[in-house]
């Protein structure tokens, strides 16, 4: 006879629970107002959801079992990439607010160094025609970081709007800087606000070092990203996360100053983009496509829900299906190489026979073999 009592006392227990589990989410719908984020459907209504992602000739699906951790515990954090060919080294921007460099060949081959020290949160990066170091740093603004290793602000608003989330860039031959500013309401630690508002805060801006000329190309973007130029410098190619797709910009001939679709329905969201000189663009995707984020994108009041919640309790989206996409140079795909249990990998790099890839979080680069067999064909 004692069985049912405990059970009847188990119930009762859980019940308990689940009520006091509870009041943080009535809580934060009845005293939390979150009058400044009002989240709206994302252009294009169902198309967004309804379509299945484009889709990628070659997918190699496990790179977590094959790949390999360089500078383990001394790359907090390392957003983006940029490779001095001439010297062998690869640098990245850390959480810490060091530019760290890796060195890829000779009797150093992986040793990490210290360089410079900018403060701030350095995401995307890219050389100068002079050699000196482009910097999208989150919180300063667009940096140039000398060989000798001074560092300078280059610009920090445009149409006197500061930049709130400096985040991609790239430099073109004759020495101008595209870069772009994810959005100017929100600071990086506030970035979620951001994608799941559903509001273009975005924009495409480039900045002239010989006229400290800073000019705004594009606005109203959704969480401008990562920035590359195209071989013949006639364009750029320019992501925006939360449409999951990358737009062309063109900087000169007869299509300058327009814009159009260079690749859509991207199987994740995209974060930065390097053009390898290879005839292939290669595409940071931060997280896969799941029906969980489908869901939210769909339903405003759910974001707005989430955003309330995680005042009180944390609240998991299911991140998962991370990697690097590979695109031909007209917006074709052509390989994807990802991991289910891989998050917020930041940027792919190709070179030699690596791919290099970063990461937002990670203490880590890590690189994968691509002449190793494993990619398999859809």
């Amino acid at each position: 006879m004692a069985e049912p009592k405990n059970l009847k006392n188990l119930l009762s227990a859980l019940g308990l629970m689940s009520i006091l589990f509870s009041i943080p989410i009535v809580l934060s719908v009845i005293l939390y107002r979150s009058d400044d984020f009002d989240p709206v459907p994302l252009p294009g209504g169902d198309y967004f959801y309804s379509l299945p992602s484009v889709a990628v000739p070659e997918h190699r699906d496990q790179i977590l079992r094959d790949s390999e951790r360089v500078g383990e515990g001394l790359l907090p954090g390392p957003e983006d990439l940029a490779y001095d060919a001439e010297n062998g080294l690869l640098y990245t921007g850390c959480l810490d607010g060091w530019i760290r460099r890796v060195w890829l060949a000779g009797k150093d081959e992986l040793k990490v160094e210290d360089w410079v020290h900018i403060g701030g949160r350095p995401l995307g990066l890219a050389f100068a025609p002079d050699r000196s170091l482009v910097v999208a740093d989150a919180h300063k603004g667009l940096l140039r970081v000398k060989p000798d290793g001074n560092v300078e602000l280059l610009t920090d608003e445009a149409e006197g709007l500061k930049f709130g989330l400096t985040d991609g860039v790239d430099v073109a031959s004759d020495g101008l800087i595209y870069f772009t500013d994810a959005s100017y309401k929100y600071s990086l630690e506030m970035h979620m606000m951001d994608i799941l508002s559903g509001r273009p805060h975005g924009r495409l801006i480039s900045f002239d070092p010989s006229t400290n000329r800073t000019v705004v190309l594009v606005r109203d973007l959704y969480f401008a990203n990562g920035v590359a130029l195209s071989p013949d410098q006639k364009c750029l190619i320019f992501c925006e996360s939360v449409l999951r797709r990358c737009r062309r910009y063109y900087i000169h001939g007869e299509k300058k100053g327009t814009i159009d679709d260079f690749i859509e329905n991207l199987p994740g969201f995209p974060d930065n983009i390097h053009n390898d000189g290879e005839g292939r663009y290669w595409i940071g995707l931060s997280a896969g496509r799941t029906l969980i984020m489908d869901t939210l994108f769909k339903y405003p009041i759910l974001r707005k829900f989430v955003i309330s919640l995680v005042k009180f309790v944390a609240v998991p989206l299911n991140l998962k299906d991370s990697g690097v996409l590979s695109v031909s140079l007209e917006g074709q795909p052509l390989s994807l190489y990802s991991d289910p249990g891989l998050v917020l990998a930041t940027s792919g790099l190709k070179i030699g026979k690596h791919l290099y890839y970063g990461s937002l979080h990670k203490s880590y680069i890590s690189r994968i073999d691509l002449t190793r067999s494993g990619a398999s064909s859809n």
